[in-house]
C-alpha cells in the first residue's frame, strides 16, 4: 500500500472517531507529509526520511509542538500497519526519533491568588474590561469564547457556547448572578442587537489589557492564567472536581483539568483534613 491510500484511509477512520479539533490539528500537517511521500510504499518509509521532513516541519517551533507532530505521524503508521496486517515496524519507534522528539514534562503554572485576581478586576478601567476580565475568572470561558459571544447566545445566567475547542457542536457554560445582570444593563446599554458581538475587540487588544493591569500589579499574567484562576478558586472553596470538569472548564479529558488545578501545598492539605475530620 502507497502512502497516498494509507492517508485516505488513515483520513476515513479519524472522521468518524475524533473530534473537530483533532481533525484540523492533523489537516495541513498530514497534506504536507502526503506531498512528500505520496508514491512511496508504507514499508518503505524509513525513520531517517521522517526525521528529515519532521525537521523541515517544526523548525522554530515550540517543544510540545513538535512532540505533536512526531505523535501525529506514529499514529497514523500505528493504524496503518494494525488495520492492514502489513509486516512492518513502525518507524517513529526508532530511538533517534523517540528521544528527539520526546515531550518534556509538564511545568506546575503559577496560579494567581483571590487577591491578585479581585484588584485586576477592579482597575480594569471600564465596565467592559472588568466583564471581559470576570467572564474569565469567574466563569471559566476562554478568551476566544469571550470576544466570539453574541448577544443571542445569553440567555438569563447560561451562556451558549457555538463550536467550542473540545469539537463538540455546542456547550454551556453559566455566570453568577449579579455578572449576569451587569452584562444585560452593558448590552441594554450599547444597545446591541442579538447578533452582534457583545465585545468586538481583538485578541491583542485584551491581551495587552491583561498584561498592562499585571504590571501595574508586578505580576506576570497571561489572558489563559485568569481562566486557571477560576478553576483553582473553584476547587480550593471545595466544588466538586466533577463540576470543575463539566460546568466551569468544560474539558474532554479529566487530566487535563487536573493539570489546571496546580499543586496543593501542604497547609491546603491540612486545612482541608481538618475540615473533613476536626482537628
Amino acid at each position: 500500500m502507497i502512502i497516498q491510500e494509507a492517508i485516505e484511509l488513515f483520513k476515513k477512520h479519524q472522521k468518524g472517531t475524533v473530534k473537530k479539533s483533532t481533525l484540523k490539528s492533523y489537516g495541513t500537517f498530514m497534506d504536507r507529509f502526503l506531498e512528500r511521500f505520496s508514491a512511496c510504499e508504507v514499508i518503505s518509509v524509513s525513520a531517517d526520511q521522517i526525521g528529515k521532513f519532521l525537521e523541515a516541519c517544526t523548525e522554530g517551533l515550540s517543544r510540545s509542538t513538535c512532540h505533536l507532530r512526531y505523535a501525529q505521524i506514529k499514529a497514523f503508521f500505528n493504524y496503518v500497519i494494525e488495520v492492514t496486517g502489513v509486516n512492518a515496524k513502525n518507524p517513529c519507534n526508532a530511538t533517534v526519533l523517540a528521544k528527539a522528539y520526546k515531550n518534556m514534562p509538564h511545568r506546575p503554572r503559577k496560579i494567581l491568588d483571590k487577591e491578585t485576581v479581585d484588584e485586576m478586576i477592579f482597575n480594569a478601567g471600564s465596565v467592559r474590561n472588568r466583564l471581559i476580565l470576570e467572564l474569565q475568572a469567574r466563569c471559566g470561558l476562554r478568551i476566544g469564547e469571550v470576544l466570539n459571544l453574541r448577544v443571542a447566545d445569553l440567555s438569563g445566567r447560561k451562556i451558549l457556547i457555538e463550536d467550542p475547542k473540545s469539537g463538540r457542536d455546542a456547550e454551556v457554560a453559566f455566570m453568577p448572578e449579579h455578572i449576569a445582570a451587569r452584562l444585560s444593563e452593558y448590552i441594554t446599554g450599547k444597545q446591541l442587537s442579538p447578533d452582534d458581538r457583545v465585545f468586538p475587540l481583538c485578541y491583542t487588544t485584551v491581551r495587552n489589557l491583561v498584561m498592562g493591569l499585571g504590571k501595574k500589579l508586578n505580576v506576570k499574567i497571561s489572558l489563559h492564567g485568569l481562566r486557571r484562576h477560576s478553576a483553582t478558586y473553584a476547587s480550593r472553596n471545595g466544588v466538586p472536581l466533577e463540576i470543575i470538569f463539566k460546568i466551569i472548564l468544560r474539558h474532554q479529558d479529566l487530566k487535563t483539568t487536573q493539570i489546571y488545578l496546580g499543586k496543593i501545598s501542604d497547609t491546603e492539605a491540612i486545612r482541608w483534613t481538618d475540615i473533613l475530620h476536626g482537628k
